[in-house]
């Protein structure tokens, strides 16, 4: 299950990023 949220983590951060790069 740990792993399930680190794949979480990394899935929000990527978003997060893109979005900035996008913006």
């Amino acid at each position: 299950m740990i792993f399930k949220d680190m794949m979480l983590m990394v899935i929000s951060s990527l978003i997060l990023i893109i979005s900035v790069l996008v913006g």
